[in-house]
């Protein structure tokens, strides 16, 4: 492996398909959510079988605390960022929750509509997902993970690249732009900051090649799912820890900004809306996109309520909603499945019916 390389803005040396529930069926999951230990630190992206070419993974539930902590710690132990927890329990206190409260974990996502090859960074939606190279007869699976972009002014830049070096305990040489800003404000950093807790990359780094960009660790975990860094990614140590040795140099990187996604999922079309990266305000473009991306996904020729899926680009808050069916509509589906069934109920012989999940067609009892 080799171990020089620079770094963004400066320079640093390497040391050493599920189920669906049945109709007119609400199934909430609530888990108990305690702390983790250091012993105990894991990554926190999640990993989802890629069955019948799913575009929608994972699914939303809630964890109810049974200590109070920072709203912060509690995204980090279920793998989401700052702004999806935030997006997700508007009106939960930051810091305070309280003991006893459920807070929504955001864990369904829409994939991007790119290839599902290498790494691809969605900027808009502050999430990394690897697809990591499969054999002929395996499953096809992603992986996905919360990460920290560029702020304002260190937009980190869009395409396709690869990684080109993996560093372990890089030493970070802060740059001379950074030297100069932080000597106007009478606090000048060292020449060289050392392997170790005050690095601001972290124990593991893999360079991009794009000149001076890369995926790396921090020392400043709280910053995950913020834009908050001079143009890198910034990932949990554990997250890239667990990635480091399992992507080799070479391996494609597409960096998209993606802020409405749109999939089907079992005849029903779903968008997952964010607000757009930074640098990217193109009012006219937030609603003309959109409409293109429907069109790519259009199975058919359906009825869009167009008013409720503009409320919901304007709104960008990161949840994924249904637009198809209606929910009107769906309501009369649903109504219709009911009188279905027990039109059917009244023609059947009395006796046990095994539970079938999946609709397959009842069975006469067993006398």
């Amino acid at each position: 492996m080799k171990r020089l390389s620079l770094c963004h803005l400066g320079y640093c040396v390497g040391a050493g398909k599920t189920s669906r529930v049945c109709a007119l069926m609400v199934l909430v999951i609530f888990f108990q959510s305690g702390s983790v230990s250091a012993e105990e630190s894991r990554p926190t992206g999640a990993k989802y079988s890629l069955v019948d070419h799913t575009r929608i993974v994972g699914e939303n539930y809630f964890t109810v605390l049974n200590e109070d902590k920072p709203l912060l710690d509690v995204a980090k132990e279920h793998g989401v960022g700052y702004e999806e927890i935030r997006a997700a329990n508007p009106d939960v206190s930051i810091w305070m929750p309280g003991v006893g409260t459920a807070i929504r974990i955001p864990a369904r996502h829409i994939l991007p509509a790119t290839p599902q090859e290498g790494i691809v960074i969605n900027l808009a939606e502050l999430r990394l997902y690897y697809y990591p190279p499969t054999g002929e007869n395996e499953m096809p699976i992603v992986e996905t993970y919360p990460i920290g972009i560029g702020r304002d002014g260190f937009n980190t830049p869009l395409g396709v690249t690869k990684t080109t070096m993996r560093l372990e305990d890089p030493a970070w040489y802060p740059p001379s732009s950074m030297r100069e800003e932080a000597a106007q404000r009478g606090d000048p950093p060292p020449a060289v900051v050392p392997p170790g807790p005050d690095n601001p990359l972290g124990s593991h780094a893999i360079l991009l090649d794009i000149p001076g960009y890369l995926i790396h660790g921090t020392n400043q975990p709280d910053g995950i799912g913020m834009r908050a860094s001079r143009g890198c990614i910034r990932m949990h140590p554990e997250d890239i820890e667990n990635l480091f040795e399992r992507i080799p140099d070479g391996t494609q990187v597409n960096v998209i900004n993606e802020p409405f996604k749109a999939a089907w999922d079992e005849g029903q079309l779903y968008v997952q809306v964010f607000p757009p990266s930074s640098g990217s305000e193109d009012e006219l473009g937030r609603l003309v996109d959109p409409l293109e991306t429907l069109g790519n996904v259009m199975k058919e020729s359906v009825e869009l309520d167009h008013a409720h899926v503009q409320k919901l680009i304007m709104q960008a808050d990161g949840n994924i909603h249904r637009i198809f069916p209606h929910s009107e509509e769906m309501k009369n589906r649903e109504t219709s499945i009911l009188v279905s069934i027990y039109d059917e109920l009244e023609t059947m012989p009395q006796g046990f019916y095994p539970y079938t999940e999946k609709g397959e067609a009842w069975k006469s009892p067993k006398n």
